[in-house]
């Protein structure tokens, strides 16, 4: 499923190629096709990302919201000659005539793309955590959820409600990099320990909407500074754990673990991530 960068990324491309021009909308696989109608040569004001969330906001206060959920994809193209003929299920198009030649996206196999009003949009951000992209993110109310549950981190870490944005890519490489297990309880965290693990994610997180990949590893442990050969993944990007089960750590060399927590894969590093021992009298 794309992370957070992935949709601040496309707010920022969709904003650039459309914003203060009117967009001709319409929906060639048919199923926004009454909406498209709708707000056909509407002004295209710009777009937002909240989390894993998508908002492309019209004149008179009409949105367009946009999962993409995990094989979704919203492509964006501009100063083209001309505009082609959409290819395969394209739900949403979008396309405008710019000083720059021709700018058009379409989207494809988004698990929602739905016409909504601004009550709709308050509604979703009050249901998700802090997004650490987002300007106006208050940690400390992901915070106050972590420190009061006995959920494992990595489940925590997952959940919309608590941070968004965060994917599974994410997860495993922020613990890693904080050395912290997993499994470890919520409740067991210090708020140090938490500062640490946001701090680390916002960095991180900008650098994935900068390069459009995900990258975690530290300069010392670069392809290139270690003399090994480059990650081949399809997600791309050089990483300490995820998707690298029974391969050597980067930091220690020992073989990299996996485990199923709530449908999700977790990696993680046995000996640069110990397990949490608890040192309250049993």
């Amino acid at each position: 499923m794309p992370e957070g960068h992935t949709l601040f990324r496309l707010a920022r491309d969709l904003t650039g190629a459309f914003a203060g021009h009117r967009v001709r909308v319409s929906s060639p696989q048919g199923r926004f096709a009454a909406d498209a109608a709708l707000v056909d040569g509407s002004l295209l004001l710009g777009a937002e990302s909240a989390g894993k969330h998508l908002f492309v906001e019209l004149e008179h206060e009409r949105l367009i919201h946009v999962h993409l959920g995990l094989i979704g994809h919203f492509d964006v193209t501009t100063g083209a000659e001309s505009v082609p003929e959409p290819v395969g299920q394209v739900r949403l198009r979008l396309v405008a005539a710019t000083p720059s030649g021709a700018a058009y996206a379409d989207l494809r196999g988004a698990t929602r793309c739905d016409l909504v009003g601004p009550a709709r949009r308050d509604e979703v951000l009050a249901q998700l955590g802090p997004d650490p992209l987002r300007a106006d993110a208050e940690p400390d109310r992901a915070w106050q959820r972590v420190r009061r549950s006995p959920r494992p981190l990595g489940d925590l870490l997952l959940d919309q409600a608590v941070v968004a944005g965060v994917g599974n890519v994410y997860r495993a490489e922020v613990l890693f990099r904080q050395r912290l297990h997993p499994l470890r309880p919520g409740n067991t965290l210090r708020v140090g320990q938490w500062r640490a693990i946001w701090d680390d994610l916002v960095p991180l997180m900008q650098e994935g909407v900068r390069l459009g990949r995900i990258d975690t590893v530290r300069p010392e442990h670069t392809p290139e500074a270690m003399g090994r050969e480059a990650r081949e993944d399809d997600h791309g990007g050089e990483v300490y754990v995820y998707r690298r089960t029974g391969q050597p750590c980067l930091v220690c060399g020992r073989p990299v673990r996996t485990e199923v927590l709530a449908g999700r894969n977790l990696f993680w590093c046995a000996r640069c991530q110990p397990r949490f021992r608890s040192r309250a009298v049993q």
